[in-house]
């Protein structure tokens, strides 16, 4: 149980290069889907596929969450690069240091929505692997092509035009359909650094007819996307 309890901290994950997924639903959907799992833990409640049977205080004190679920899986992480030329192609969604794992979550299960290529995270994102961005990519996080990837490079040597997301850009409903595209989101507090924008082609916004700030990065990132595909 110490491997499975030291996975709750991003530098044991990254030592020993692996995740864990908890919940009956995200795992039960994973293993339907084929995803390669290298153990499953579950207790006597959990119907489905396991590698190991463990009682349920051993659960409990494995368990990432306050109400421990009957099931846990432990993956492998892939550390994949971009390859070169990639961005030139399809869509991507290039996160410029979302910290919110929640968000991250969010905006891969949008990108898995709108059928978006690929998303590249900052290596100042929340971990990929964490609990709360696997919780709520609701599995979309392994169907989805996710990099981790400093974005200066990346993005200035894309091909396909460079979008970012912020108040002072054109009406995002007057964006044109781009087969081939990236989106740069920013945090919702700090929104894109500066290294980043010194790279767009332009920006684009969300006309706001409110009083709020700013928009949720991943309401922005879905809003976004819904323009993008709308005109294709």
């Amino acid at each position: 149980m110490q491997l499975l309890r030291s996975l709750r901290d991003k530098k044991h994950r990254e030592e020993l290069g692996l995740y864990a997924v908890e919940g009956e639903k995200i795992v039960a959907e994973l293993v339907a889907a084929g995803h390669p799992f290298e153990r499953i833990y579950a207790t006597s409640a959990w119907k489905g596929a396991r590698t190991h049977e463990i009682a349920e205080p051993e659960m409990a004190r494995a368990s990432h969450f306050p109400t421990p679920s009957p099931v846990l899986a432990v993956g492998r992480i892939r550390r994949e690069a971009l390859a070169p030329g990639e961005l030139d192609r399809g869509l991507t969604l290039a996160l410029d240091g979302v910290q919110d794992p929640g968000n991250v979550g969010t905006i891969l299960r949008i990108a898995d929505w709108f059928g978006v290529a690929r998303v590249v995270l900052s290596p100042a994102c929340a971990d990929l692997h964490s609990q709360k961005v696997l919780q709520a990519s609701m599995g979309s996080f392994a169907r989805v092509r996710t990099v981790v990837a400093d974005l200066a490079p990346a993005l200035g040597a894309a091909r396909a035009p460079v979008i970012g997301c912020e108040l002072a850009g054109r009406d995002v409903r007057g964006l044109a359909g781009l087969a081939d595209a990236v989106v740069v989101i920013g945090s919702e507090g700090r929104g894109l650094s500066e290294e980043a924008r010194g790279l767009l082609a332009y920006s684009v916004t969300i006309p706001r007819a409110g009083r709020a700030e700013s928009l949720n990065a991943a309401v922005a990132a879905g809003i976004v996307c819904d323009n993008l595909r709308r005109r294709e």
